[in-house]
């Protein structure tokens, strides 16, 4: 635990499933209905200071909240990244894109290349609570 890791000190988001090991969490980003985060428990910084076992475990965890989300919410793409650059506490992006995203086709830190389609964000976010069932049936219960 790192008393100055905003993710070894909160959860990161809207806790849906947490193990010993990680938790997945929504991360209610305005513009990206669905964006989740699968998020190490403890404090470490990158994929190889887990375990060959841990490691597993994490990515079939973010290979099952990927497949929740394309069954769900029907994204023309999924983004995957583990960057840590601000938050170098072991974490995965899982984040569905849309050609109607602000920043499509750029990364979601990218600038803004239009506006919100608010029709768009609207018929995504009445998606997500079917992303979060879908995730606690996939996972499991917490």
């Amino acid at each position: 635990m790192n008393a100055n890791c905003p993710l070894c000190t909160a959860d990161g988001g809207e806790l849906i499933w947490k193990n010993d090991e990680l938790r997945v969490i929504l991360a209610n980003e305005p513009e990206y209905p669905g964006f989740c985060r699968v998020i190490w428990n403890t404090h470490v910084a990158e994929m190889t200071n887990l375990a060959i076992a841990n490691r597993s475990a994490l990515m079939q965890t973010v290979m099952k909240v990927e497949q929740a989300i394309i069954e769900v919410m029907q994204p023309d793409k999924v983004n995957l990244a583990a960057l840590g650059n601000m938050v170098p506490h072991l974490h995965w992006h899982v984040i569905p894109r849309y050609q109607q995203d602000k920043t499509f086709p750029g990364s979601v830190w990218s600038n803004p290349l239009r506006d919100s389609h608010a029709q768009h964000l609207a018929t995504q976010f009445a998606k997500v609570p079917a992303l979060k069932q879908k995730l606690i049936d996939v996972l499991g219960t917490h």
